[in-house]
């Protein structure tokens, strides 16, 4: 390869390598009133707690289908506030083979 190349293509790498961190920070920042998710949570575990300690015999089954919807519904918005970090397979592998041929 001559230069009439390589800078071109090590000016857009450069340019790309900058610009990819400001894209990362995407998420809004959380205000005082959205850091007491916690205490929510723990009031619907209690909830679900509480329904699956029932005596659903006696129940009809309106009633189960309703209860089978509360405890669906109230999962969803604990899988919806808990935020995490997830890591597939297939990234650990990769992140240990690059380790390796690093170090």
């Amino acid at each position: 390869m001559n230069f009439k190349k390589i800078i071109p293509l090590s000016l857009l790498t450069l340019c790309i390598s900058l610009a990819m961190p400001s894209f990362a920070a995407n998420e809004t920042p959380v205000n005082a009133t959205e850091k007491t998710t916690a205490v929510p949570v723990e009031k619907l575990m209690a909830r679900i707690a509480e329904i699956r300690a029932m005596d659903k015999s006696t129940l009809t089954s309106s009633e189960r289908k309703e209860l089978r919807k509360e405890v669906k519904n109230m999962k969803a918005e604990v899988r919806a506030n808990n935020k995490g970090v997830y890591l597939s397979v297939g990234a650990a592998i990769i992140i240990v083979l690059l380790l390796i041929i690093l170090l």
